[in-house]
């Protein structure tokens, strides 16, 4: 893959952007006075569009507009912080505006995530595992520059913050006509076909996309949830916050350096049984977790679990990569990111309705449980051992 170091502090600045505008816009809502119980309508709003355009963008991309992709969503993203910063009093007009980012950061991930299949198209794996590993480091930084500018203060300063937002973005748009060009390396001989078309494949390839899918979507909702009831986990267990801030490095850490050994990792087992192996050894560890056991305890479960589900994630891609028929890895790429958004959306809610008797401790072993399922599709599904 040629430039990979633009493309890798593309991604990093992109999941950087986007993990410190989601956080700071719920506090603006706060500071707005908004019900908390409707603070939870901005991560749906970003959610919002990508579900409604996601195959449309994966199609565009697949006739060759990648760059356009990059630099359109890279404007979105940049224009909503101008527009954040300045034109948010009020709950729509944080939705709007957060609507706006979602759209931006999609177009973005599809292109990046398009480059990453095209012109690292024989090392797979190894591409995509690089590219997460990056993506992660971004997610993980945007926490720092929450508590940097935040300190000790209940609410931080948000309009400091949606600056360093939009600065963020303005660098991710500079160097975006940096990025390496993909004009002549891609398969573009399907871009003319219909969806439909695109999207009729052999029944073996349709069930591997299938189960590819299914893995990304749990795996990703399985992280939603760690992030979210840990810290409730740990008021029940009167485990002080910082403490918790740990634990969740400590997962995060795990997932990066399960991503650096991809390659190595589908080589050694094939990537059906990885997808599998993994998915098992997550939800056992997930599981655990409900259990009354010592912090180191509870610290090393994340780490196993932390590291087992950082697969997930970039071996989906290299899947879905390698099964896509020719003209249509953008659109098969894209219909994933579609699925994980309805993941994100509904599984925490499904889970929160049937589990509400059982306590924090339940939500952790319905996730396990659902990774054993994951596990189980995985292995009968894909057909990829490679």
């Amino acid at each position: 893959m040629r430039s990979p170091a633009v493309l890798l502090i593309h991604s990093f600045l992109l999941q950087l952007a986007a993990y410190i505008v989601r956080p700071t816009s719920a506090y603006r809502a706060i500071e707005l006075g908004v019900d908390p119980r409707l603070v939870g309508l901005i991560a749906a709003s970003f959610a919002l569009l990508p579900l409604v355009v996601a195959v449309s963008i994966g199609r565009w991309n697949d006739r060759g507009h990648v760059m356009p992709s990059l630099v359109i969503g890279g404007a979105l993203m940049t224009g909503a912080g101008v527009g954040i910063h300045l034109w948010s009093g009020g709950l729509a007009s944080l939705l709007m505006w957060n609507a706006v980012v979602g759209l931006g950061h999609l177009l973005a991930v599809v292109g990046q995530q398009t480059l990453v299949a095209r012109l690292g198209r024989e090392r797979l794996d190894s591409a995509f595992g690089t590219y997460t590993f990056a993506a992660s480091l971004g997610q993980a930084g945007a926490p720092l520059v929450l508590a940097a500018v935040g300190g000790s203060a209940v609410v931080p300063d948000t309009g400091l913050l949606f600056l360093l937002y939009t600065g963020t973005c303005a660098a991710l748009l500079l160097i975006t006509g940096f990025l390496p060009s993909c004009r002549n390396t891609g398969r573009k001989d399907g871009g003319g076909r219909s969806l439909r078309s695109a999207l009729r494949v052999p029944r073996a390839t349709g069930r591997t996309m299938t189960g590819a899918m299914l893995l990304s979507m749990l795996v990703l909702a399985a992280v939603d949830l760690i992030q979210v009831y840990l810290p409730a986990l740990g008021v029940e267990r009167e485990i002080p916050s910082a403490t918790i801030g740990v634990l969740l490095a400590v997962r995060a850490a795990a997932t990066m350096a399960s991503r650096l050994g991809l390659a190595r990792l589908a080589a050694r087992f094939g990537r059906t049984r990885l997808a599998a192996g993994s998915a098992i050894v997550a939800g056992a560890a997930v599981a655990a977790l409900a259990a009354p056991v010592p912090v180191v305890v509870s610290g090393i479960l994340l780490a196993v679990a932390g590291f087992a589900l950082g697969i997930g994630q970039p071996l989906s891609m290299s899947i879905v990569t390698a099964a896509a028929p020719a003209g249509t890895t953008s659109t098969w790429l894209a219909l994933r990111l579609s699925g994980n958004r309805v993941g994100q959306s509904l599984i925490p809610a499904v889970l929160s309705a049937f589990t509400a008797g059982l306590g924090t401790g339940g939500i952790f072993v319905a996730t396990g449980i659902g990774l054993f399922g994951t596990a189980a599709a995985a292995r009968f599904l894909i057909d990829d051992d490679r």
